[in-house]
């Protein structure tokens, strides 16, 4: 079983202690800095405030963007999926057609 240990990360000027797994620890730091940066970045442009408002707002931006690329993610693989069934229907048609088969 992996072992929790408590990681200080900062958010918006402020400290959090995290129960985490050691070797998620890095995981877990790089989305702290990530929402810091995206949250210093509303409470910067002056339209939002209140720290509770700029984390909303901040968690939807970042929950937008990972909609969008989920969605661009599954029409790649049904792209990818449809170039694959055209492949294998000429590949069937190809060896129908083949007389030495």
């Amino acid at each position: 079983m992996t072992q929790s240990n408590t990681v200080t990360v900062h958010i918006l000027d402020k400290e959090y202690c995290i129960a985490c797994p050691q070797d998620e620890r890095a995981n877990l730091e790089s989305a702290a800095r990530y929402l810091d940066g995206k949250m210093r970045e509303i409470r910067t442009s002056g339209k939002v405030i209140g720290a509770d408002r700029v984390a909303v707002m901040a968690a939807l931006n970042i929950t937008h963007d990972l909609l969008h690329k989920q969605q661009r993610l599954d029409q790649d693989a049904n792209s990818t999926r449809q170039q694959v069934r055209d492949l294998l229907d000429r590949v069937d048609h190809a060896l129908a057609d083949d007389p030495s088969s």
